[in-house]
């Protein structure tokens, strides 16, 4: 895995390009008007990217399609802490779709506590917590 970044302005806009062409631009929150995400912005849609990958993968094995699937993401930071990591980081999946509480509330689980690369490495800093609903109810 390889990514190359360049500078774009004389502010804090890059462009961020991986392997395959992937372009994502990142700017510094601050900015008055921000062009990109920042990068503690990306860890947060990597974790819900991740574990939505998980969860749709391990439905998809067990022959369940979802007709959507969602994740909240919020993170809570230290203020004033330097540097100013997520201490705790909280994901609300919110699935709809003919599939069972039980194959939902383990999918999420696997990945969350097994499978999400991402979630595995961030719960060395900050505490991961997840709730679930599916079809506009809470499973969890």
């Amino acid at each position: 895995m390889k990514i190359h970044l360049k500078r774009l302005n004389n502010n804090y806009l890059f462009e961020t390009k991986n392997e395959r062409g992937d372009v994502v631009l990142l700017d510094n929150k601050s900015e008055e008007e921000p062009k990109g995400s920042s990068p503690m912005d990306l860890i947060l849609r990597g974790i819900a990217g991740c574990s939505s990958i998980d969860v749709v993968m391990i439905l998809k094995k067990q022959q369940h399609e979802l007709e959507d699937l969602q994740v909240e993401v919020e993170g809570f930071r230290e203020d004033g802490a330097v540097p100013n990591v997520f201490k705790k980081i909280n994901l609300n999946f919110i699935l709809k779709g003919d599939v069972p509480a039980t194959k939902v509330i383990r999918a999420v689980k696997l990945s969350m506590e097994k499978y999400c690369s991402v979630s595995k490495m961030l719960e060395k800093a900050a505490t991961i917590t997840y709730s679930i609903s599916l079809n506009d109810e809470e499973i969890n």
